[in-house]
């Protein structure tokens, strides 16, 4: 097999990855066939995943625009993947070109990958860390050389916290990134959950089997366990909700005009820091 030019050395085709597997969900040619073949799979126990990657994309655009028009310039997008079209940096500085961007992401071939693309671009920068160890990240020369923490950053962690086991806390890990953001930081979140939409216990536990076996569980939490992410932050309207029900763009036809109830097995909120 021919190996793509985009593809860093070290990276092992023949292993799956939950970074380009979202990337084959979005559209994006950034993947392998094994990372296909995982999504496929998938997508035979909830064929509807292709729309919820979309709408979460969907939503993130939304939430970005609006931590603009809150004076937000400067953002830490955790868990980022591979940049693909509409990424963060591209709608923040449609806004407002002096917008800050730190992307981060423990999967290799979405560092190697952000970085070809961002190179050049002063105000963006792509981080090797894991979630799992705020202080790695809010130390970084990084973070250090794009983000004022103390003024308000918007923090972003969307599609990213169901891959965090209980075992691992994740409550304590988002906690530790707040208590280091100014007041007037925003959260935006988006997690899986059964709660909210078509998606029966057994489908859930299909798709989850999936991302167990490619090595990166994912879990379905319920809208308690989602909103226990949000202590310390004031949710803003509409609170923490089903990701095609936050702020919809009457303009986003995908998320307006598209009755599929696939994209309801979401919750997306944004919090602000008193």
């Amino acid at each position: 097999m021919e190996r793509p030019t985009w593809v860093p050395p070290g990276i092992d085709p023949s292993v799956p990855s939950v970074s380009r597997i979202y990337d084959y969900y979005l559209g994006g040619s950034h993947n392998f066939e094994v990372d296909r073949e995982a999504a496929r799979r998938a997508m035979e126990a909830y064929p509807g995943l292709p729309k919820i990657m979309q709408a979460n994309r969907a939503f993130m655009r939304r939430a970005v625009r609006h931590a603009v028009r809150e004076g937000v310039t400067q953002f830490l997008d955790i868990g980022s993947g591979i940049p693909t079209f509409g990424n963060v940096h591209e709608i923040a500085q449609a806004a407002d070109p002096r917008a800050h961007v730190v992307y981060v992401d423990h999967d290799p071939v979405a560092v190697a990958h952000g970085r070809a693309v961002l190179q050049g671009d002063p105000h963006t920068a792509v981080l090797p860390a894991d979630l799992r160890k705020p202080h790695d990240i809010l130390t970084s020369d990084e973070v250090g050389r794009l983000l004022d923490l103390d003024r308000p950053v918007a923090l972003l962690l969307v599609a990213v916290l169901h891959f965090v086991e209980d075992q691992d806390d994740p409550w304590a890990a988002v906690a530790e990134l707040r208590d280091a953001l100014a007041p007037g930081s925003l959260l935006v979140l988006t997690h899986a959950t059964t709660d909210t939409g078509p998606i029966k216990p057994e489908e859930g536990q299909g798709v989850e089997g999936v991302y167990r076996n490619v090595g990166s569980p994912l879990l379905m939490r319920t809208h308690r366990d989602v909103a226990r992410f949000f202590d310390g932050f004031e949710l803003v309207e509409p609170g923490l909700v089903a990701m095609p029900d936050w702020r919809p763009d009457p303009a986003d036809t995908r998320a307006a005009a598209d009755e599929d109830r696939a994209m309801y097995v979401g919750f997306a909120g944004v919090g602000r820091k008193p």
